[in-house]
């Protein structure tokens, strides 16, 4: 087991900056680098115990294999040194009793950053971003947003929708099946902005989820190998 990431603290240093220089961060962000993570991971084996039945409840779902899917390519190319940082700087929760019926949702800091939910027996994604990196002029005008851009980032342009939460330079994007997610997940210039926005809010400091975390769920984001 490894040591609580407090542990591994850089001095008068908040969120990844313990973990990662800015310019690390910023060579990952634009694919520039792959970032060393740990080899083991912490645990807390009472969390464990907390969820396996909501996950064992997932599993019955017909979108659970769908759902795996996704969240193990969420896990790998969207959040920074995922295992070094789980838990204590983001968190996936399991069938989520806060409202909208989540089948699975990722949080870092006090955000959202991405849930999948059922469509039917299939999923649809919301991805929260920020709203410059999907505007025509990177301004924070919604009359702005780049339409032509998310409709090349899926499958049929009726798999992709938008709207706009509170809060400043932040976008909302919706997209159904797994296709589609998948195409919008390998698309460079939306791959940019996801980890943008999560390193923001991982960068604001510990994940006030941490309780909710399920680590059946994040085995199966972190099953890859250690790059």
């Amino acid at each position: 087991m490894v040591p609580d990431v407090s542990a591994t603290r850089r001095p008068n240093t908040t969120g990844l900056r313990r973990f990662l220089d800015l310019q690390q961060q910023r060579d990952w962000m634009q694919g520039k680098t792959i970032l060393p993570d740990a080899d083991e991971r912490s645990e807390s084996l009472e969390l464990r115990l907390r969820y396996v039945a909501r996950f064992e409840k997932l599993l019955r779902r017909p979108q659970a294999q769908e759902v795996l899917e996704i969240l193990r390519r969420y896990g790998r190319d969207c959040i920074p040194i995922p295992r070094r940082t789980e838990r204590h700087y983001w968190s996936v929760s399991c069938l989520p009793s806060t409202p909208g019926k989540a089948l699975v949702r990722v949080n870092a800091s006090w955000m959202e950053l991405f849930s999948l939910y059922a469509d039917g027996e299939g999923i649809r994604a919301l991805f929260v971003v920020h709203l410059s990196d999907f505007t025509t002029d990177h301004s924070l005008d919604q009359g702005q947003v780049d339409e032509a851009f998310l409709e090349r980032c899926v499958m049929t342009p009726e798999d992709v929708g938008y709207f706009f939460p509170r809060g400043e330079d932040i976008f909302g994007i919706k997209v159904r099946g797994c296709s589609s997610i998948g195409k919008f997940l390998a698309a460079r210039r939306a791959l940019r902005a996801i980890r943008a926005f999560n390193l923001t809010h991982m960068n604001r400091g510990r994940n006030a989820y941490q309780a909710s975390h399920c680590y059946s769920l994040a085995d199966h984001m972190l099953s890859g190998p250690v790059r």
